[in-house]
């Protein structure tokens, strides 16, 4: 099966009655199965051939995440076509013009949230032919057709030309490429990472060496469906397993449809979940305030039982091992009285979180392993289609990427491209059948990535003697000392906002200066409570800086003398802090579609503040900035 046409179709045979897609309508979740699935993809493929599309044309597609996301780009695929998959957080103009530019895109499927997005750029989009509009909708406008009239026109075309139909899908080989991926284009334009159908195929192949995926199986996708590991681990390796996927309601905003979330999860009951480090600590400050709401008393013993629990598991490699045997029983009745209610939360069937995306904090891996939700980290990036590694729950070691997946090759290479050793730390190269065809229109930027089928990914990491892959943080985010030594500074913020309760966002910054300095975003809400609850009165001077050395005691956790003062070395900790008025949102860009840290926007917004911060005066974090920032914060 080189092709996703050929899977899906395989899929069909073997699974036809299964269902496929779960969707929401009427306010119940409704089934729809493969057999069902597949008449609705061949009928918009030949919609789709019908209106003149040809081999290797590219059509994009703009879409929260339904039934009509995997039926319209499987139809694209069929028709033997291109995907463009765009994503929904995509809010200035100019960012989905220069994807539909670049790519060449004839036409566009969007869903009615995202139509005006569209429109208000559709006269500046010669080659664009056609807006095929998901929803039904009042007042269409010029080039807009309705998706249901694509399905009507394929029927009919269907039923004089099958044979042209299957000739057309059939055609289309493993090398032929299925989407073209934008990056964030976060410092310069976006680059388009083709994957070809056998990138797709290769990886769900070597994904599924590492997870065993029963038919009877059942995820809500959260995550938006354009994304990389969406795609694969979510969309194409059900699939491809005969298991079923369910969209998350979709609300009229990206906030209403986020609180759509935990009511869905209760309604699917899904057997695992895909997740990134955002969504994680979102699901434990909620988990958390639960707890808390039930009062100091259950507080008290939730925390205890997660000593405990943290104690008994290790990490992971070694949990129940050696005197830890002796905690099983106690571990066992808190897991009865507590997490086992926490569970039912997420449904009560939840095996397991994947969590990628981004780096993720040990910490947050032991909080959901303690109340058996174990959220199994794993490695990749989309030139590599995505999957590289993960934890499994046969194997995994907490801290780690996981073990590689199959039929791959992996190097760590220094600076000038030469082997490391196990144990060293270097740049993360990879080779396999799931490495992407290059950048569209980008012929330097493939070669400067792929070098003998090599793809050099531009993470740090290393692998251990034990065979896992610790991945350290990318090259492009390292921070140099004024001496010239370089460190990742990810698994400090990480571990910086993961042990706080009071701090929301946490960027290091140090350019070849004698010290490293932090931008601290607080958290606001959890700060208030503190303050009420210890009856300080923030109107004054005196108020306003028990807060600040609060949220810097946060800190020096970290340092010499604090409960976490082995962790990270003490040169690399933040030497001055600057509050932040306001949190990093992908609305100021100051993260982007996938949650990470856009760095050089952050840093060009808050030179003036960094460059204070290498003052004398700014080493106290009472320093006048900071008062004036609380106190914007606190009203």
């Amino acid at each position: 099966m080189n092709t996703l046409n050929s899977l899906f179709e395989d899929c069909v045979v073997k699974y036809a009655n299964n269902v496929f897609l779960l969707e929401k309508r009427n306010n119940k979740y409704t089934g729809t199965t493969y057999k069902e699935v597949q008449e609705q993809v061949h009928r918009f493929a030949a919609g789709l051939i019908n209106l003149g599309i040809q081999k290797g044309d590219r059509i994009a597609l703009l879409s929260e995440g339904r039934n009509k996301w995997v039926i319209s780009e499987l139809g694209i695929l069929f028709a033997g076509a291109i995907n463009i998959p765009l994503s929904i957080k995509l809010s200035e103009p100019a960012e989905i013009k220069f994807r539909l530019s670049h790519s060449g895109a004839r036409m566009v499927i969007v869903s009615k949230f995202q139509l005006k997005k569209i429109r208000a750029i559709k006269n500046e989009l010669p080659d664009l032919e056609r807006i095929i509009v998901l929803d039904i909708i009042e007042n269409s406008q010029d080039k807009e057709i309705f998706f249901s009239d694509i399905i009507d026109k394929g029927n009919q075309w269907l039923s004089e030309n099958a044979a042209i139909f299957e000739e057309r899908w059939k055609s289309v080989t493993g090398k032929d490429y299925a989407n073209i991926c934008y990056t964030s284009g976060t410092t310069a334009d976006p680059k388009g990472i083709i994957l070809t159908h056998r990138n797709y195929t290769a990886n769900i192949q070597q994904s599924l060496s590492l997870f065993r995926v029963p038919e009877w199986w059942t995820t809500l996708l959260i995550l938006p469906w354009d994304h990389a590991f969406a795609h694969t681990c979510g969309i194409y390796t059900l699939m491809s397993c005969g298991a079923s996927m369910a969209a998350v309601y979709a609300g009229e905003s990206g906030l209403e449809t986020l609180k759509n979330i935990p009511g869905n999860i209760k309604e699917i009951r899904p057997t695992f979940l895909l997740s990134v480090p955002a969504l994680g600590k979102n699901f434990r400050k909620n988990i958390e305030k639960g707890i808390r709401d039930k009062g100091a008393k259950i507080e008290k013993l939730f925390r205890f039982a997660l000593k405990i629990a943290y104690k008994h598991n290790g990490i992971g490699w070694d949990r129940g091992k050696g005197f830890r045997f002796l905690l099983k029983p106690l571990v066992k009745i808190f897991d009865k009285i507590l997490f086992t209610k926490i569970r039912e939360g997420f449904g009560g069937r939840l095996e397991f979180f994947i969590g990628g995306g981004a780096l993720l904090d040990i910490e947050l891996q032991r909080f959901f392993y303690a109340i058996g939700m174990p959220m199994y980290q794993g490695y990749g990036l989309t030139e590599a289609a995505p999957v590289i590694s993960s934890n499994n729950p046969s194997v995994h070691k907490m801290g780690s990427s996981g073990r590689l997946v199959s039929n791959l090759d992996l190097k760590i290479c220094d600076e000038n491209g030469n082997d490391l050793p196990v144990g060293e730390k270097g740049e993360i190269v990879v080779k396999g059948e799931n490495v992407m065809a290059g950048y569209w229109k980008n012929e330097k930027a493939t070669s400067d990535t792929v070098k003998n089928g090599w793809l050099y990914t531009g993470d740090m990491g290393y692998m251990d003697k034990d065979g896992f892959l610790f991945v350290l943080g990318r090259f492009k985010s390292l921070l140099i000392a004024d001496d010239g030594e370089k460190f990742s500074p990810e698994g400090i913020e990480e571990a910086i906002t993961d042990y706080s309760g009071f701090i929301d966002h946490c960027m290091l910054y140090n350019n070849q200066k004698p010290y490293t300095v932090a931008l601290i975003n607080p958290a606001r809400d959890a700060l208030k409570r503190w303050i009420l609850d210890n009856h300080i009165e923030t109107s004054t001077q005196a108020g306003k800086e028990l807060v600040l050395k609060h949220i810097e005691s946060d800190i020096n956790q970290f340092r010499t003398g604090g409960s976490y003062q082995d962790m990270f070395p003490q040169r690399w900790l933040p030497a001055a802090i600057g509050i932040l008025k306001e949190g990093f949102t992908e609305e100021n860009q100051m993260i982007n579609s996938t949650l990470k840290m856009v760095r050089g926007k952050i840093t060009e917004t808050y030179s003036e503040l960094i460059d204070y911060l290498y003052t004398t005066e700014a080493k106290n974090i009472c320093n006048k900035k900071n008062i004036e920032a609380i106190s914007g914060l606190l009203k």
